[in-house]
């Protein structure tokens, strides 16, 4: 016969089971789109192919309005996680919407690129963890930093 303590430990443990099943019902929006927009930085800027090429692998998911999930994003309560961080990316910059900038506010986003990448601060090292193919190598951060010089200039 199973005690008492054992049967509340069952209990607990399938309520958290069906709480957790049942919020896997509610998904989040997702950052997704067919087309890349007219208002993308590579339809509005001259962007040579490698300079496209790193930042749609090390940047795009969390900076446009273009992720590329992966398959942790169907689990709830991660996908409201990672719906968040990427509203909070595309809030200090988004790539998609970059015609939308004025001329000012393209120099400043371009200046923090730089800023961000020199420091090593982006990619999140967090994002890096699963993300290995985004971390950008020194050849990375010359073509990036060349590319916004020119562009600043």
């Amino acid at each position: 016969k199973m005690s008492i303590k054992k049967k509340k430990i069952i209990y607990v443990l399938a309520a958290v089971l069906g709480v957790f099943l049942f919020a896997q019902l509610f998904r989040p929006q997702k950052n997704t789109y067919q087309q890349i927009p007219k208002t993308d930085i590579s339809k509005v800027e001259e962007v040579p192919v490698k300079v496209a090429s790193i930042l749609k692998t090390s940047c795009y998911d969390c900076h446009s309005n273009n992720t590329n999930y992966p398959w942790y994003q169907n689990i709830t309560p991660v996908n409201y996680y990672l719906a968040e961080h990427i509203n909070d990316g595309k809030k200090h910059l988004n790539f998609s919407e970059w015609e939308n900038l004025s001329t000012s506010k393209k120099h400043h986003a371009l200046k923090e690129i730089l800023e961000e990448i020199e420091a090593k601060k982006m990619p999140l090292k967090s994002y890096l963890l699963l993300h290995q193919q985004a971390k950008l190598s020194a050849t990375d951060i010359e073509t990036l930093k060349n590319w916004i010089d020119k562009n600043l200039n």
